[in-house]
């Protein structure tokens, strides 16, 4: 496992990170016992950051993580929750000093600190970003100790743009893969002259870059994979990137024909992410041991050639740009 450093927190992180999102719900089925297997193989694997949220399970996944740490108390690792979501309806106006400290108390009693590593806003309205009241609080959080650092959790390019004129804001969690490339245009360079780093989530697409994936495959009801191809419960874009499902079959059935050999389709898709320099980590999820196994070995694989990252480039131009390019 390699390592980078994340922007002004000074950690330096492994490249290869965990996202805890799967293990808290909305993924299928996950008993505790595969959770924590999981959880426990990351480490195992050099893993040593571990992105979760408030309302993954309705805490959940932030409560599993804090078991994690009971059970190894000698291992050193950072764990990065978000806030705002649990706001109902999740409107600007609930961007709040009142409800964030709330959100901030109720993830130390989950996570049971003493202060939060690092907090992001999750996934705000655009708005939020030009409240700098907010940030003031956030600041005024980080003054009092209850928190370490804090950062956003986007879905826009325009957002992450606008977050990082905050001068404390560390950190910038995006969606960035194969087949949602528009961050690398402007923002990475942005982030990079600003010292924000990096957190590239939904590496994977949900699963869609595994090449695991046909038109016949099925997802549970509790699968947001199912329930939210169309954007019924969240922004569109968190399920399959926001591609449409055909659409991306076909991308990463060409993509897959480039793969090198002796990788996997999912160790392909992070090793890509990898070669931007501006990335600190890949926060791919996982369910189950294997899959952490097979994500944490990307870091150590050979960069991708020049010629095999055009080649990803000219698929997403020709197939994929026209669906997401500008919508995020």
């Amino acid at each position: 496992m390699h390592y980078r450093q994340l922007g002004k927190t000074g950690w330096n992180v492994s490249e290869i990170s965990f996202g805890a999102w799967a293990i808290g719900a909305d993924w299928g089925h996950v008993s505790d016992d595969d959770a924590l297997a999981t959880l426990h193989t990351a480490l195992d694997h050099g893993i040593n950051f571990f992105d979760t949220a408030d309302v993954y399970g309705d805490g959940r996944s932030e409560r599993l993580i804090a078991q994690l740490r009971r059970e190894r108390p000698s291992d050193t690792f950072w764990v990065a929750t978000k806030a705002g979501r649990r706001l109902d309806p999740h409107v600007a106006a609930g961007y709040n000093r009142d409800n964030i400290t709330a959100f901030i108390e109720r993830s130390l009693k989950n996570l049971k600190v003493e202060a939060l590593d690092l907090v992001q806003l999750h996934c705000p309205p655009t708005e939020v970003y030009y409240t700098p009241e907010l940030f003031d609080a956030l600041d005024d959080l980080k003054q009092q100790g209850k928190i370490k650092h804090y950062g956003v959790s986007v879905e826009k390019v325009e957002e992450a743009i606008k977050a990082i004129a905050y001068p404390n804001v560390a950190t910038v969690q995006i969606i960035f893969n194969m087949l949602r490339q528009r961050p690398a245009d402007l923002f990475f360079r942005e982030a990079q002259a600003h010292h924000v780093g990096i957190l590239a989530r939904v590496p994977l697409a949900s699963g869609l870059l595994t090449g695991k994936f046909s038109a016949e495959s099925t997802f549970s009801p509790n699968d947001h994979r199912n329930y939210n191809r169309h954007g019924a419960a969240f922004d569109v874009g968190e399920t399959f990137s926001g591609v449409p499902y055909d659409v991306g079959l076909q991308a990463v059935s060409d993509i897959e024909a480039l793969k090198p050999d002796g990788m996997t389709m999912a160790q392909f898709a992070l090793r890509w992410i990898l070669e931007f320099d501006a990335v600190t980590c890949a926060i791919p999820g996982a369910k189950r041991p294997s899959q952490v196994v097979d994500n944490a070995a990307a870091s150590d694989l050979e960069p991708l050639s020049a010629e095999t990252m055009a080649a990803v480039k000219t698929i997403y131009d020709e197939q994929i740009y026209q669906y997401v390019h500008q919508r995020w």
